[in-house]
């Protein structure tokens, strides 16, 4: 069986995240001793013991889930058989190239880390807001948020493009609340703000651009072992300069998660997703991409236990 990896991004953090793989597995308690020490910061102990609040700091947030699946890959990777190719939802591209050998788990995590500091930056000087849209076609979100543009100060875009009939805006407050309403009159059965500390996949994320640039120029970064779909195009890339120019382009552009979905599907005649991390929000938004698709979840240590039984 062919497999494609896919990671999840901010949101599928929750307290007590990979304590279980930690307790069972010792390749997944290295890694995440690993990450500690690399980040000089007890990251576990925020994962697993809290509180709340800090673990839903940005740059806790992001390391945590990718520690996570760094910690399922270092027990699974040997197991999981052929992989055609790997995409990540927005933070999960970095781990999507941890997968593919193009980063080290300490050296993403050190980055992503950067990353969360200098997104949450990037929200304080410009504050901004983001709305989930349900069960409008992501074309005419695309619409309402250029009217909202255009009606008043202030921009909003579609920044996550996850399900044929789910879509996230993002940009200045009272932009993304114009383009809220205009999406409810044009059928959106719900419009929901998600609490964040920035407009993510914006342009208001501009100012993060250049340190994002310059850390992912320290690190050791190799070319992929196999493709990574990136988010901001949905292709396949091959190569370690084009994967770090389009992880700082994703910081302003949309997550084209929809058209990543098919471009892995059509990687091999027939594949497998594979989610790796915490949580299956990806497993729910792929199977309304592709039609019953196979596909298995590599979460938790029970998850982690049958695969390999």
């Amino acid at each position: 069986m062919v497999n494609v990896l896919v990671f999840p991004g901010q949101g599928a953090q929750k307290l007590g995240m990979a304590r279980d793989l930690a307790e069972r597995f010792p390749a997944a308690r290295d890694t995440l001793a690993a990450i500690d020490d690399a980040l000089g910061v007890a990251l576990t102990r925020i994962m697993w013991q809290g509180p709340e609040d800090e673990l839903q700091q940005t740059l806790n947030t992001q390391p945590a889930i990718l520690a996570h699946s760094a910690a399922v890959l270092a027990v699974v990777r040997d197991r999981l058989g052929p992989v055609a190719g790997a995409a990540g939802h927005s933070l999960g591209e970095y781990s999507a190239y941890v997968a593919a050998g193009s980063l080290a788990p300490v050296d993403a995590a050190r980055l992503v880390r950067r990353r969360g500091e200098l997104m949450h930056q990037a929200g304080a000087e410009r504050p901004g807001a983001m709305a989930a849209v349900l069960g409008l076609p992501g074309e005419q979100v695309g619409i309402a948020c250029g009217q909202a543009s255009s009606e008043g100060d202030g921009v909003a875009v579609a920044a996550n493009l996850n399900a044929p009939d789910q879509t996230v805006i993002s940009g200045d407050p009272a932009a993304v609340g114009r383009a809220g309403e205009l999406c409810k009159t044009a059928g959106a059965k719900r419009v929901m703000p998600l609490k964040v500390s920035g407009a993510f996949h914006s342009p208001l994320m501009a100012p993060a651009a250049a340190g994002l640039a310059e850390a992912l120029g320290t690190l050791p970064f190799g070319d992929p072992a196999f493709p990574v779909v990136a988010n901001a195009t949905a292709t396949a890339v091959a190569t370690a300069a084009e994967a770090k120019r389009l992880l700082v382009d994703q910081l302003t552009a949309p997550v084209r998660w929809v058209e990543c979905v098919r471009a892995l599907a059509a990687l091999a005649p027939a594949v497998r997703f594979v989610e790796i991390g915490p949580g299956t929000v990806l497993g729910g938004l792929i199977k309304r991409v592709v039609a019953e698709p196979q596909y298995l979840a590599l979460g938790t240590a029970d998850d982690v236990e049958k695969f390999l039984a």
